[in-house]
């Protein structure tokens, strides 16, 4: 079993963060909203416990969720079944091979939102992102996901900002090369941080029209806590905010969190 594989079957709780980072959950189901059709056949690539694979079945979408790991999957069986949707499929698979997990299969909309979490090398990244090129239809939307190089610093700036003598040789690195190896680290598995202002230039080598390129939390990120305890209908108001600022790069700075939407050219 990889540090991956071993990281999220044994070590984390991946259902229960986005309960934590609701500005990020929010703000992803409005892309998710705005991008697909209704009626969608979707492909969830790294898809984890279907956070976001049972809310678009819940939305009507024919869904088939991948992951890499055994007990992600399991969870995301048992967690649509406890909402009362169907997953059309629940699949323990590797994004680098998807055309031999789902072999002649297309979909009208692939969501990427996990693979480029922990992909270290670029080649692995081009790779997933040509696999999930290669399942989905002429006009299809492909959605990404990034965590980006600044999210050890806010989280660190929010929950434990006096550790910052033993964290600076490890941030610098992040904002320089992007990687973070576990073996040499703590506190999480292997990851890549990007660099918010290269996703574009990392989506332009594949054959898509870019739609949108956001953040999906920004300068909320650092007043979470306080911003759940709000009203719904305030909590909202803060999301049309964050909403309309998210394609700003210079808001991109306060974010952990990236979205890349395209469309597959014919």
């Amino acid at each position: 079993m990889g540090r991956i594989e071993q990281y999220y079957n044994n070590e984390y709780d991946e259902w229960s963060r986005l309960q934590r980072h609701r500005i990020e959950f929010d703000m992803t189901k409005r892309a998710l909203d705005k991008f697909i059709t209704d009626g969608a056949s979707v492909l969830d690539v790294g898809g984890g416990p279907g956070r976001y694979s049972i809310y678009l079945a819940g939305k009507g979408h024919e869904v088939t969720l991948v992951d890499l790991c055994e007990k992600m999957v399991g969870q995301a069986a048992e967690h649509a079944k406890e909402a009362g949707v169907v997953l059309k499929e629940c699949i323990q698979g590797n994004a680098l091979y998807l055309d031999k997990i789902l072999s002649g299969k297309e979909y009208d909309a692939v969501l990427c939102m996990g693979p480029m979490y922990h992909l270290l090398e670029e080649s692995q990244r081009v790779e997933a992102i040509n696999q999930c090129m290669g399942l989905l239809k002429a006009g299809g939307t492909l959605i990404v996901s990034f965590i980006s190089s600044y999210a050890p610093i806010i989280e660190c700036l929010k929950a434990y900002p006096q550790n910052i003598g033993r964290l600076k040789v490890s941030f610098l690195k992040y904002l320089e090369d992007g990687r973070y190896d576990s073996e040499a680290g703590e506190g999480f598995t292997d990851a890549y941080f990007f660099n918010p202002e290269h996703i574009e230039q990392f989506m332009s080598r594949f054959n898509l029209e870019t739609l949108k390129v956001m953040a999906v939390d920004g300068p909320g990120l650092i007043n979470e806590e306080k911003l759940l305890s709000l009203s719904d209908e305030d909590f909202r108001d803060w999301l049309d905010i964050f909403e309309a600022i998210s394609s700003n790069k210079i808001v991109w700075g306060s974010c952990a969190h990236m979205l890349y939407v395209g469309r597959k050219r014919d």
